[in-house]
């Protein structure tokens, strides 16, 4: 009965102790995968912790090769640590302790494609028991830029089997990449009708992947110069990431069925003397043969055919045809364009250049342009003034300020710079003409001066300068312009005189006469008068070709030059009619004065008051004639001033000196 008891005894002790063991645990954490790109470090790291603490802990680090077996790389406990050799991580292996028996990190230096295994993690406890973890490490590789090669040949959609469209290939990636094609930004399956993509793979001494994609498909006509491209995708720690290749494109041939023609340049209408260029394109991309032809003119293309007409003229306006030959079933098609060139013909002026018109008579020109537009005319004197609007030039009584330069202009409104223009010379015939100038001078006696003539008439009159006694004057210059004839002599007053101006052609003569007074030290004025004597034709002009008959009857007019009577001679100042006719009354007196009260004279010439103004109010005012021109020469020659006051023309007071010519009209 006792034996019995001790047996019980010792089996329940054997009991209690199995039972305090599986109450005991290790429990061991590790992360189920770590993910890393070739040549870069690996951290896999194991946690452990138990119930019954962590002393005397034994740590043993495996990996599972690729046939299975287990190899031991590590191996620690509580007085060694041992990295195992012979293994492939021999060398390239270290740990780190995460603290006092808490956990252990694992550190792989240049990962390696065959570094891509699962690890394991084994902890024992001498109370605590044992536990593993097992982390597997993902190992990837970037791949090279992918390419694309496309077939140069173009494609005939009327081909039965698929077309090779290009391949697309990428190199060197871990693990294998995967292409797509696209067509116009949308994805080409190999399930689709008439599509076929043929991948293949190939791994390089590197173990890295290279892969190829070649794709065929059936091509229609819709497809020419559609856009392919491959997209590839490859792995990454922890994702993936996505790379395109560049774009080609296929051109599918198919036969030409209508043909388009148009005017490339310029755009809009077209003129004489412009460059056309003209264009011809069919909408086939199968190769043919256009031709553009206008009047047995042609050129050759290859799809797209150009023709350049320069300096285009009216002759150039027609119809013209492009005509496109398929080169293997020889079919024809064509189409026609037409083409208008504007123009504008010279301008046509009648009467024709140069008329002559007689003076008073009317002045009719007309200016036309034939254009294939609508023109406008417009008529210039003398090139710059606008003269009047309008094909027609209308002056009804011409007169010698008719006489110019015409231009007529015609412009096209709606074409900038289509214009053309013509020049009419007109005269207007007629008897000479003089223009009185007015002019004031100062001249010494015996210098030289110069008298001025200007005449107008047509034929241009001849002018010669003489005097009262016949002799001839030599011209000091002569201008002729469109306005008239300007002559200029170079006078030498010595003495009185009379100068004329004599113009003439033959439908008249004119005259002009210029009094000359020589003065000395004083300023004495004389009245003077000119007379023109003028022979005016008449002339009737029946067309600008045609004779013309002419009758003369005599005729003469009188010009009378304006009577100048200055007072005091003071340099340079003109003298007022009102003015000199007030010195001469006093000079008269002040001449009686002397000859019967010469000292009273001598006297009141001291006292300054031999000007008083009672004597203003008894003379008798000559009136003077409007049309007189009176030249004055002055000298400091003082007893023949007084010669000239004792005739009764001009006299001064000796110290009233002052030198000038005065010329006036």
């Amino acid at each position: 009965m006792g034996g019995r008891n001790t047996s019980y005894l010792l089996v329940g002790l054997v009991v209690l102790f199995h039972t305090w063991k599986v109450w005991a645990y290790m429990q061991v954490n590790t992360k189920d995968r770590v993910e890393v790109l070739r040549d870069t470090v690996a951290l896999i790291s194991c946690m452990f912790a138990s119930d019954k603490g962590t002393d005397g802990l034994e740590i043993k680090w495996f990996f599972v090769q690729r046939s299975n077996e287990v190899l031991e790389i590590y191996h620690q406990n509580a007085t060694t640590k041992e990295v195992k050799q012979n293994t492939q991580f021999s060398d390239r292996i270290t740990f780190k302790d995460l603290g006092v028996n808490e956990g252990i990190v694992l550190i792989i230096d240049k990962v390696k494609l065959e570094d891509q295994v699962e690890f394991i993690c084994v902890v024992k406890g001498l109370t605590a028991g044992s536990g593993e973890g097992r982390t597997k490490l993902k190992v990837f590789e970037t791949p090279d830029a992918p390419t694309i090669e496309g077939v140069d040949s173009g494609f005939l959609p009327s081909e039965d089997s698929p077309s090779k469209i290009g391949v697309c290939e990428v190199k060197n990636g871990f693990p294998k990449p995967n292409i797509t094609w696209y067509k116009n930004h949308v994805p080409l399956q190999a399930a689709q009708d008439g599509v076929e993509i043929s991948p293949s793979s190939t791994v390089e001494s590197s173990g890295l992947f290279s892969v190829k994609s070649e794709l065929r498909m059936k091509v229609m006509k819709e497809d020419n110069n559609a856009l392919f491209y491959c997209e590839v995708n490859f792995f990454v720690p922890w994702g993936t990431r996505m790379t395109e290749t560049k774009r080609i494109n296929i051109t599918v041939l198919y036969p030409t069925t209508a043909v388009n023609m148009w005017v490339e340049s310029p755009k809009g209408i077209i003129k004489e003397g412009d460059t056309i260029e003209l264009r011809c394109q069919g909408n086939g991309n199968k190769p043919s043969v256009l031709t553009i032809s206008h009047k047995n003119q042609s050129v050759d293309g290859d799809g797209t055919s150009v023709m350049v007409l320069n300096n285009v003229t009216r002759l150039s306006s027609g119809e013209y045809n492009c005509t496109s030959w398929d080169l293997e079933n020889y079919d024809e098609i064509f189409v026609n364009t037409k083409v208008f060139v504007n123009y504008l013909d010279p301008a046509v002026i009648l009467p024709k250049d140069p008329i002559v018109v007689d003076l008073g008579k009317v002045l009719k020109a007309t200016c036309n342009a034939l254009s294939s537009l609508n023109t406008s005319t417009t008529w210039f004197k003398d090139q710059d003034t606008v003269f009047s609007y309008g094909h027609t030039l209308m002056v009804e009584e011409a007169s010698f300020d008719t006489a110019g330069t015409y231009t007529c202009v015609v412009t096209v409104p709606e074409m900038e710079k289509m214009e053309t223009s013509g020049t009419l010379h007109v005269s207007v015939r007629g008897a000479p003409e003089i223009l009185r100038e007015y002019s004031s001078v100062n001249q010494s006696f015996e210098e030289s001066d110069e008298l001025t003539c200007f005449v107008r008439g047509f034929p241009a009159p001849s002018i010669t300068w003489t005097t009262s006694d016949g002799k001839v004057f030599k011209t000091a210059s002569q201008t002729e312009t469109d306005k008239g004839i300007r002559s200029i002599v170079n006078i030498k007053a010595t003495s009185d005189s009379t100068v004329f101006c004599n113009a003439s052609n033959e439908h008249g003569t004119v005259s002009m006469a210029f009094n000359v007074k020589a003065t000395k030290n004083t300023t004495i004025t004389t009245t003077s008068t000119i007379t023109t004597t003028t022979t005016t034709t008449t002339t009737t002009t029946t067309s600008s070709s045609s004779g013309s008959r002419s009758t003369t009857s005599p005729a003469t007019t009188t010009i009378s030059a304006p009577t100048v009577k200055p007072e005091t001679a003071i340099p340079p100042k003109n003298l007022t009619k009102e003015s000199s006719g007030v010195v001469i009354a006093i000079i008269i007196i002040c001449i009686l004065l002397l000859a019967i009260l010469g000292s009273v004279l001598y006297f009141l010439y001291k006292t300054g008051k031999i000007c008083g103004r009672s004597g203003k109010q008894d003379l008798t005012k000559e009136k003077s004639s409007k049309d007189n021109i009176v030249v004055e020469m002055k000298s400091d020659n003082t007893e023949e001033a007084i010669l000239l006051g004792v005739n009764g023309e001009k006299q001064l007071s000796s110290d009233q000196g002052g030198e000038y010519m005065d010329v006036q009209n």
